[in-house]
């Protein structure tokens, strides 16, 4: 088996784990934060827990809708799961890029302005939407499963002509996801002890 194709249950049991132990995340220790707590920023150039989270609010708002369009159009055709769920280099690529390499904040793709945070005085709404939305990326995952995922492509933000498969959106989202759920978590501690 090559590095690009992988077992799909263990493939979307890895994601799914990881997208609960975000949500228990969120529960424990983002959710009891004040506004105060949320919107405390560790410098002027810096994003603080809330912003953090309303940027995933936003890029979520364009993926999961878009992931839920093509997993029922896949559902409709008749697609099935198989034994295995590829990667393709583009995708591979991409996902390589969303990991944070040399610290926080590093990375090799710009960060659209489209998905930056919209203020800097956000509610604790800010957590609960960031909660359901992980809530609705549990549902997709489980839908992805009854389908063949590789052939389902996902039309990407800043070039919509630039498809990737489901299977590396969705990787690539889930480790977005766990960036800057890390980054808030880090933010909420260090604002704490000032």
């Amino acid at each position: 088996m090559s590095a690009s194709a992988r077992d799909t249950t263990e493939f979307f049991d890895q994601l799914t784990n990881k997208v609960l132990a975000l949500r228990v995340l969120s529960h424990q220790r983002l959710r009891p934060l004040t506004s105060e707590q949320l919107n405390r920023r560790p410098g002027y150039d810096k994003w603080s827990a809330a912003q953090c989270l309303e940027h995933l609010n936003l890029v979520g708002g364009y993926y999961l809708p878009n992931l839920k369009a093509r997993l029922r159009l896949a559902q409709a055709s008749g697609s099935t799961a198989g034994a295995q769920v590829r990667s393709g280099w583009l995708g591979r690529y991409f996902t390589s890029t969303t990991q944070d390499r040399n610290g926080l904040g590093d990375n090799l793709l710009r960060r659209p302005k489209q998905y930056a945070p919209t203020g800097t005085r956000l509610t604790g709404t800010v957590v609960e939407s960031f909660n359901r939305q992980l809530d609705e990326l549990l549902r997709l995952l489980l839908l992805a499963r009854q389908v063949d995922a590789g052939a389902v492509r996902i039309p990407n933000p800043l070039y919509p002509w630039l498809r990737l498969r489901l299977t590396d959106v969705f990787e690539a989202l889930v480790i977005h996801l766990q960036r800057y759920v890390k980054q808030a978590e880090q933010v909420a501690v260090a604002t704490a002890n000032k």
